[in-house]
C-alpha cells in the first residue's frame, strides 16, 4: 500500500518497515514501525516528514472515500 511504499523509499533500512492497518469505526489506523536508527528520518525536523507523510495519505484517501492516520513507531 500506499503507506508502506513510503516508508521503505525513505528508511535506510527498507526490509525492516512493517504496517499494519487497524479498523477504528469510520478510520483506518495504519502503523508503521521502521528500525530504531530510521525513526529520525522519517519523522524529521519538528515532524515535517510525518507531516508530510500523513498529508500525502491523507489525500490519496479522501479520493477513495475513506479516512486515514498514520503513525510512525519503533519496531522491537
Amino acid at each position: 500500500n500506499l503507506v508502506e511504499f513510503i516508508g521503505k523509499s525513505l528508511a535506510d533500512n527498507p526490509d525492516q518497515v512493517v504496517v499494519e492497518a487497524q479498523d477504528k469505526g469510520h478510520e483506518t489506523v495504519y502503523t508503521m514501525y521502521v528500525a530504531p536508527e530510521d525513526m529520525g528520518r522519517l519523522i524529521g525536523k519538528g515532524g515535517r516528514i510525518a507531516k508530510a507523510i500523513r498529508t500525502v495519505v491523507k489525500a490519496s484517501a479522501i479520493k477513495s472515500g475513506v479516512q486515514v492516520h498514520v503513525e510512525i513507531d519503533e519496531r522491537n
